[in-house]
């Protein structure tokens, strides 16, 4: 039994069968990065450790990847998932261009943007919704916010505050699109306090989908260095247990929890996981819920007038 609901369930209902997201590498930067290294947690490469190179053409390069992940998992329809840095960081005409070739590969059904709340603007909405979901395709805008503190927000470099990325969800919600938010629940300087207000501030907003990572530290960031000297202490496996099974039982009930923990390959990383494999993190998890007898959203009662609930007004 799952005690909350899973990405896959979630793909499965919406489209009628099994869906899989295929990794998109962009020529795109960030704008973190124009003037310096980025968030502290950032590699050179950015996230896409799955993808190919960006010099390979969009279709090619679901084409390459389909034929794998079709095979592995069983998978006849798939996203486009353009995934590293920010891809709404291009001229509009040339994020146009790329995401219309990906709709013109054998059997893409959407597409997946993951962008920075500040990189959300009406003019590429307007594409998405106009050009892409109007025509049949889903739409998904998925937004790095890591953690509602923001002091922790300033502390690791990212360049946006809590208000950028209230912005871009109110700014998007209007079309439809489904909206995802990434978060890091381990976070140097955040507590478990800091987990359940980000679940909490999440589930106020008309969001869909969450996909929470465990912090791993990759070679070459600003981070690594820091881990490496000494300044900066991290949590330990047990208390992100606590952090991940708080955070699950105070979102929202009806929302999707695509991830809990990250997968990244250990050559590419100082830390990640404790050393633990993402299955096993996955047994505790699940046991710690049982063990405590949460499902999802069995803490949301915070919503929608709690006090006059409280006080029978």
């Amino acid at each position: 039994m799952e005690r909350y609901n899973t990405y896959s369930a979630h793909l499965k209902k919406r489209f009628g069968e099994k869906v899989y997201k295929l990794p998109v590498n962009l020529p795109v930067t960030c704008p973190n990065r124009m003037e310096g290294r980025g968030c502290s947690f950032c590699a050179g490469v950015g996230t896409g450790f799955e993808a190919m190179s960006e010099k390979v053409p969009v279709r090619d390069q679901l084409e390459k990847t389909k034929q794998k992940i079709g095979k592995r998992y069983g998978a006849k329809k798939f996203l486009a998932y353009f995934q590293n840095y920010t891809n709404t960081f291009l001229p509009l005409k040339d994020f146009k261009a790329y995401v219309l070739e990906a709709l013109e590969a054998e059997d893409i059904i959407g597409v997946s943007v993951s962008t920075r709340p500040d990189c959300i603007r009406e003019d590429y909405l307007n594409f998405l919704k106009e050009e892409v979901q109007d025509r049949g395709f889903a739409v998904t805008i998925e937004l790095g916010l890591q953690t509602v503190n923001y002091h922790t927000l300033k502390d690791i470099n990212r360049g946006h505050t809590l208000a950028e990325y209230l912005n871009a969800v109110l700014l998007t919600a209007p079309f439809g699109f489904e909206i995802c938010t990434h978060v890091i629940l381990n976070l140097p300087g955040d507590t478990l306090k800091d987990a359940v207000e980000t679940a909490r501030v999440i589930s106020a907003l008309p969001v869909d989908v969450i996909k929470a990572h465990s912090l791993y530290i990759p070679k070459n960031s600003v981070m690594y260095e820091e881990y490496g000297e000494g300044k900066i202490s991290l949590c330990t496996k047990e208390e992100y247990i606590e952090r991940l099974t708080e955070f699950v039982a105070n979102v929202r009930e009806d929302m999707v929890i695509e991830r809990l923990f990250s997968r990244v390959p250990e050559d590419d990383a100082v830390f990640s996981n404790w050393g633990v494999s993402w299955w096993k993190l996955k047994d505790q998890f699940d046991e710690e819920m049982e063990r405590k007898g949460y499902v999802q959203g069995c803490k949301c009662n915070y919503l929608n007038g709690a006090a006059l609930r409280r006080w029978r007004i």
